[in-house]
Parts: C-alpha cells; structure tokens; sequence
C-alpha cells in the first residue's frame, strides 16, 4: 500500500538454510529509537574516513564491509584475508589471534602496533580492535587502523616542512634563501644543517656549468642551523670559506643527486683527516644527507644535513624532501641571481642617467640623493636634475615614473631628455608640463600596456635676480621650504593631475625665497612609508628644521634626512631627495636701463653699457658687449617698439638681455655675401658664449652670455 508517507527503517537479509534454491528473507523493521539514526550518520562517516581503515567482521571473522582507505593498504598481490596474517611487533601475535580473543571476551584492544611491509622495519599500522554488539547478543569485531603516532608526527613534520617551503626564495635574496633553507631542514629533518655557496653566487654572477671543481668554486659558508640553538664551534662557522677534502675524487659533486652516508663513510671521504673531521662532522652523526643545489645544469650551492641526537636513519621520504627542497632552492637562487643582473643593469643605468649628486652655480647649490627600492622590487624610475637656465636662472626637477624595471628607467630617460630641452627653451613650468603631459601620452599610444606608462613630476625655476621661485605639479608632493629663521612649511602648489592624463592645465605658484632658504624636492618613498604622506610630510619638516645649519653642507643634510626615513637601508619603494640652498644675486651686479623706440637711443645704449662695465672692472668685455648691444636694442627698436629694456648681469658669465614688447622669434641664418643685412644674430652668436630667446607676458627678452674670468 502505498500512502506517500516515508520510514526510517531497518532491512535484514535473513538466507534461508535448507531451503533447495538457497532462499532469502527480507526483513524490515521501523526504527523506532531515536538514536538510530544518529548512529547510522556516525558509522558512515566513520566509513568515509580517508586516513582510518575500518574493516568489518562477523563472529566468524569474516570481513562483512571496509572502507577505501583499508582496502588501499593491502600489499600488492595480497589476498583478501592479508590483515589477518600481519604480526605484531611487541608479542608476536597475529592480527587473527586478536581478533578471536575480542569476538570471545569481548575485551577490546587498542593502540596495538603490527608490521606491515617490509619486515625489519619500523612498525607503520596501529589497530585498535573492539566487538559489535546490538544489545542483545554479539554480532562481530570490528578493526580501526592508524598510523603510529610517532610516524604520524614525523608524516606532519614532512608535510609542514613541504609548507614552509613555499616561502624559499621570496625576497630573491641568495643569503635569506640559504637561511630560509636552514630553517625549514632543522628539526624537520636534521639536528644540524649547513648551506654553502661558491664565490660566484655570492657576488651575483652565474656560476660555470657543471662542476668546476673545489678550489674553482671557493665556496663559503652561508647560512648555519643547529636544533639547540648553538653552533658546534669545531665546525666551519658561518661566513668562513669551507675546506676541501683531502680525497676530493670521494667527495666530487653528484649532479641532482643525494648522498645518504653514515659516519664510517663520511671519515673515508674526508680522507680520515682528524683536522678535516672536526671541522666538517659534527660530534655523534651517525647519518647525513648531502645535496647539491643545482638548476640549468649550474651548481648554485650545497646542502648537509647531519643527525646526532635523532637515533634513526634517514630514510626515503626524507631523502625525497630534501631533493625537493633543493631543487625548489636551486631554482630561486637562479631568479635571484638573474634578478639582481637586472637589478644592477637598470641600477647603472639609471645613475649615468642622473645628474651629479652636487652642483653650485650663481643661482644655487645642490645636493640630490636616490636610493632605489629594495626586496622584490627593482629600480623604478624616480629622477631629478638641477638645469642651469638663461640669465644665472636654476631650473628644479624631480619625477616618479610608474612602475619598476628597466621599462621604467627607459621612460625616466625619455622624460629627462624632454624636460631639459623644453626646459632649455626657457618655458614657464605650467608650458612645460603641459608639453611633458602631451608627450607621455604619445608614449601611452605607443605602448602595448597604456596603463603602466605614467609619471608625476614637478618643475620649478629660482631666478637669484628677484629671488623669485615659480614651480608648477603634475601630480607631484609639494616641496618643502625652510627659511633661514627656521620657518618651514610645504608649498601651497596646487597640483595638477599626473603626467598622461591630460585635458587639465596646470597652476603656477610664485613664492619669493631669502638667500639661505631650502628647497626640498622628493619623491613620495620619502614620506609615504606610513601611507599618509601629509604626516610623513610633517616629518620631514621636522626633518629639516633639526639638521639644517647654513654652515652645514647639504650633503651632510641629505644624508640625516634619508636616516630618519623607518628602512634607509631597504626601502620599499624609490627614494629621492633634491636639496637646494638659494642664493641672491646682490644689486651691485645689476644694472637696468629702458629706452624709447629711437635710433639715437642706440648711442645712449652703447654709452651706459660702457660706463658699467668699467666700473665692474670688465673693460676687456666692453668690445664685444658694445657690439652685442647695438645688434640688440637696433633690432628691439626697428622691429618691436618701445619699451625697450636693457639688462646686465655679472657673475660668472656677463648676463646682457634686451626686451621688447614683440613675441616675434628671432632667427639665426647665414647672409649671403650680396646681402646688406641679416648679420646681427650671426655676430651675436661668434661673441657670445650661449644665446637664446624666452618669452614672458609681455613680449621676450633676448639674451647673451659672456665667460667672465672671476665673478
């Protein structure tokens, strides 16, 4: 009848003895207690148990039902019956014999251990044994397999090692690889453990294929573990250079291979040198495990691990380990090894790409340091440079190309390249960033990967004249500014957005700085070690105000600066520091007339010129720069029309400028010999040491410079 309503139930298939066709009845009782069902749920979880086999016996011993990871024990070749013939290790007893005695008594046995495998071995099985009883009689023995614990510490011991070793090799540091290694060997598999490595992996350079041999390789001691946390002091110390083998033809390198020798055979390889002995055998090994540390058929190192106070053997999944392990070590010492030929590749390179660390000019002296990302990481593009510009002007810059490598110091290079010619055009900074952002972006449409082609920078131009300085942000920190009271503060630039963005003009910001101020310029590895780069900004303020004196070099100041920063010695990301110290170029050494837009002011123009220069004492200079002079304010006042200025600056150079109102660009060509003009520019260009035009709000200024032999 069929009411659409579900049981739990219990079925029994009951076989009909005498019965001529061998019948069966089929019996099916309702569960009525309330605890079946959990039962049920805890005899096949126990069932599905990956690590316990579960074997199932009638009173009768014969197996009912086991689980998967019982039957997976069973020795190739083996009957059905195999679990009964294994012995037990203490008292002989067979796995038969216990299970009769449980199915009698029903006593139960547990944490037994018996044999399995290969006979003399240490025991691998541990059964425990108890009867099935259904309340109301007995119904059979039931078997639980285990591992031993001793084998299941040493199987989690291995497993763990196998876990550690997955952080071998991440900080591409040779020596932290070896003593990671070390780390992960003892207790894992050894009482002691030691890695050497030869000369040429050590300075970063590939080693020779194959095995060159004891002396060629010069090995050293890198790395050093001992389970008690002392190094036995007979033993080679870490750092020192490891002794060859008096019998070097017993110990060559086995390629990819573990040696598992005792004590008798070390001694024998070591020549039964006592000196040699003592350094290399630590007091009481009984076995040690040796292992080359090779990758692309290259020895990158070796491994020993010794046992003096774990009394067994090594044995085969130990052995296994450690190839593993070395294996994996080999090749991570492979990447370091290529990352750091990178690492120093895009290091020299960019360093011939920066300017000199110190310069001094009329305008300032400076000081630049760049300290470039540590760890994984490899150098990035941070610049910056100090461009001497026209009439004793200084232009700053500092910038921080996005990402690392040397696709970032290439990009760094073509952005140096860019600022210091637009820079020599003598472009204000908001032009000269917009110009810088146009060609980022061209680098963007160039580039397989637009995303990571990017830069922030900031420009700035001191002019020592007006102590006037005019700096402008793509994206960039703002600098900071100490005064000679010790006032200090960042600059109140706004910035614009990064370089490659586009469609936003940038804002200039004109600050008037005392002789004596410093400027700071960085880049954000300096102040944004706590991701907050306004407080690692008031860091650096604090930075400035304690270590800067004006009689203190800016070196010395720079150096302080970069000691305050959490990791100096690695940090995690590019670091660089521009210092400069403003100077003034005094009144004395200046002198600025205008004239109307009159030839015959041409003639006053010589006169006042002359009449300066005497009293500068540069009468040698006064020729040339009468010449200049008349070329100039001619042109100024034929082409342009008044006002016409005239400017003179001595210092190093002899600074002669000339504005007009016009923003025409004066052009430098060759007259020919039938031509009756068209030779003033040419003139300036034979007497004058640089030359140039620059623009400003109102019309340009033409320029001409003059070595001079003492300011």
């Amino acid at each position: 009848m069929n009411t659409g309503t579900e049981w739990a139930v219990d079925v029994d298939v009951v076989f009909m003895a005498g019965e001529p066709d061998g019948g069966k009845l089929l019996v099916v009782r309702p569960l009525t207690d309330a605890r079946s069902a959990p039962d049920s749920i805890l005899a096949r979880s126990l069932l599905n148990q990956r690590r316990l086999g579960v074997a199932e016996f009638d009173t009768g011993l014969t197996m009912t039902r086991c689980n998967a990871a019982l039957e997976s024990l069973r020795p190739a070749g083996a009957g059905e019956d195999w679990l009964f013939d294994l012995r037990e290790a203490e008292g002989g007893r067979t796995v038969r014999e216990i299970l009769h005695q449980v199915a009698a008594s029903g006593t139960p046995v547990v944490g037994a251990d018996f044999q399995y495998g290969t006979p003399g071995l240490e025991p691998v099985l541990s059964l425990a044994c108890f009867p099935l009883d259904d309340g109301h009689a007995r119904r059979g023995v039931a078997v639980v397999t285990t591992e031993p614990a001793a084998r299941l510490r040493a199987h989690d011991r291995l497993t763990d090692a196998y876990r550690r070793a997955l952080e071998i090799g991440e900080s591409l540091d040779v020596v932290r690889a070896a003593r990671d290694l070390v780390d992960v060997l003892v207790p894992a598999l050894g009482d002691l453990a030691c890695v050497d490595f030869p000369d040429d992996v050590l300075q970063g350079r590939d080693p020779a294929l194959g095995y060159p041999g004891h002396a060629a390789s010069n090995p050293r001691r890198v790395a050093v573990k001992a389970m008690d946390g002392t190094w036995p002091a007979p033993l080679v110390q870490q750092g020192e250079p490891v002794p060859a083998p008096a019998r070097v033809e017993d110990a060559a390198v086995s390629v990819g291979g573990v040696i598992n020798i005792d004590a008798a055979t070390a001694r024998r390889v070591l020549g039964d040198d006592r000196e040699m002995i003592a350094r290399m055998m630590p007091e009481g090994m009984h076995s040690a495990l040796g292992c080359p540390l090779y990758h692309r058929s290259r020895l990158f190192g070796y491994v020993l691990v010794w046992r003096t106070k774990t009394p067994d053997p090594f044995g085969g999944p130990e052995i296994r380990l450690l190839q593993d392990l070395c294996d994996r070590t080999a090749m991570s010492l492979d990447n370091a090894n290529r990352y750091a030929r990178e690492h120093r590749s895009a290091l020299v390179l960019q360093r011939s790409l920066l300017p000199p660390a110190v310069t001094e000019s009329q305008a300032a002296e400076t000081s630049g340091i760049y300290l470039p990302a540590s760890g994984t990481l490899s150098v990035g593009g941070d610049w910056f440079d100090a461009l001497p510009l026209s009439s004793t002007r200084i232009g700053l810059v500092v910038g921080d190309v996005i990402g690392h490598g040397l696709q970032a110091t290439a990009t760094m290079a073509r952005l140096r390249t860019a600022v210091q010619t637009l820079a020599d055009l003598d472009l204000p900074p908001d032009e000269l960033l917009t110009h810088l952002d146009d060609l980022v972006q061209r680098m963007q449409r160039e580039s397989d990967q637009p995303d990571t082609v990017g830069a922030s920078c900031l420009f700035a131009v001191y002019d020592p004249v007006t102590r006037v300085c005019q700096m402008a942000s793509a994206g960039h920190p703002a600098p900071a500014l100490l005064l000679p009271d010790g006032d200090a503060e960042l600059a109140p630039v706004v910035p614009g957005p990064p370089l490659g963005v586009g469609d936003n003009p940038f804002e200039v910001l004109e600050v008037t700085l005392p002789p004596d101020s410093v400027i700071a310029l960085y880049t954000d590895g300096l102040v944004d070690y706590h991701r907050d780069i306004a407080s690692g900004g008031e860091d650096l303020l604090r930075s400035l105000r304690r270590f800067h004196t004006p009689d203190r070099s800016l070196e010395a100041v720079g150096r302080e600066v970069m000691g305050c920063h959490p990791h100096p010695e690695r940090p995690s990301d590019d670091v660089t520091l521009l210092l400069v110290r403003t100077k003034a170029v005094a009144d004395t050494n200046t002198a600025h007339w205008d004239y109307p837009a009159d030839p015959a002011a041409v003639h006053g123009a010589r006169r006042d010129v002359n009449a300066q220069l005497e009293a500068w004492g540069l009468e040698e200079l006064a020729f040339s720069t009468e010449l200049i002079v008349s070329e100039l304010v001619t042109n100024a006042i034929r082409y342009a029309g008044d006002p016409v200025g005239l400017r003179l600056i001595r210092g190093r150079a002899l600074v002669c400028e000339v504005s007009d109102p016009s923003n025409t660009q004066p052009r430098l060509r060759r007259a020919l010999n039938t031509d009756e003009g068209g030779r003033g520019l040419f003139l300036i260009a034979q007497l004058a040491s640089r030359w140039g035009c620059r623009y400003g709000t109102r019309g340009k200024t033409i320029w001409a410079e003059q070595a001079v032999g003492t300011a």
